[in-house]
């Protein structure tokens, strides 16, 4: 879409967040299978000699990018533009994800505060600890993973709920089904 943003109803709004979601789930899974596929062991050794594999670090550097780029669009775009094309009041961000946690779209509220937090600690943690980071990092791998299941179940949403089933993205492929 080429609106301006401001001028579009709610429903263009969250359709045209869904569609960022969905390229940055894209690139969440590219990196996710990058950093984590072909059995990679990504333990604090690994973290350790980052300095001396400076690739590594740039695959490490684009996944905590996209990890906290998605799960932040989500939370302070997506899921507020969906209550308001639902006609529903918007509020805080844990009272927006208690509201999807209720209706079904996000699995814990929770969870989501985990991974909040998680993201935090991956931007600032492995230069100083890297055993906490690559402890950090698994987490992540498991919380990269809520966090394309979340679009998935805000499409299926609009899909099932909304009928708006000819304007939406793809669902995304979860890494871990993508060899299936």
């Amino acid at each position: 879409m080429t609106h301006d943003k401001k001028q579009l109803l709610p429903i263009e709004r969250f359709l045209w967040s869904l569609d960022i979601v969905e390229r940055e789930g894209r690139h969440l899974r590219y990196s996710w299978e990058t950093l984590f596929g072909s059995g990679n062991v990504l333990d604090s050794d690994w973290v350790a000699g980052l300095d001396q594999h400076p690739e590594e670090a740039v695959r490490l550097e684009a996944f905590v990018s996209r990890f906290g780029r998605m799960q932040d669009t989500i939370a302070d775009k997506l899921i507020p533009r969906w209550l308001q094309s639902l006609a529903e009041r918007t509020g805080s961000q844990i009272e927006n994800l208690d509201r999807a946690e209720r209706l079904g779209v996000l699995e814990s509220t929770e969870e989501w505060l985990v991974a909040r937090k998680l993201r935090n600690q991956l931007i600032h943690e492995y230069m100083q600890d890297p055993v906490a980071f690559s402890e950090a990092l698994y987490s992540a791998r498991r919380f990269s993973m809520m966090l394309m299941a979340t679009y998935n179940n805000l499409r299926d949403y609009a899909e099932q709920r909304m009928s708006l089933d000819s304007s939406l993205p793809e669902p995304l492929v979860l890494p871990d089904q993508h060899h299936q």
